[in-house]
């Protein structure tokens, strides 16, 4: 296997890990909390409705695959994510979820009985 091979193996296998990491809607409600920049957990926490547990458990896996990071002012631990490119991925993952339903409201349409149709 040559150099170009294994290079394109190990950025394929670091895009499934980052997917991985945000394959749950929670750590994505969390990526998409922190669009603005950095907030505490219990701010994460009023704003996501969910227990601290459930918090810490998604945060830790965000932060194991270094896409937030974390510093802690006194007894308060504010996240923010590590590049904002990522949230130009979400935002691109929104425009493909939109284009796909566009998509599917057209077909659906199309198959509507004649007397049912909308303009």
């Amino acid at each position: 296997m040559n150099i170009l091979t294994r290079m394109q193996d190990a950025l394929r296998r670091f895009k499934a890990q980052i997917f991985q990491a945000l394959a749950h809607p929670t750590r994505i409600a969390i990526i998409e909390a922190l669009r603005d920049g950095e907030l505490p957990s219990s701010r994460l926490m009023a704003l996501l409705k969910v227990e601290q547990p459930n918090l810490s458990q998604h945060l830790a896996v965000l932060r194991a695959k270094h896409i937030v990071v974390n510093r802690k002012v006194g007894n308060q631990v504010y996240y923010a994510v590590r590049d904002p490119v990522l949230i130009d991925v979400l935002d691109l993952l929104r425009k493909y979820f939109n284009s796909h339903l566009a998509e599917t409201k057209a077909m659906l349409g199309e198959m509507a009985p004649r007397g049912r149709r909308r303009p």
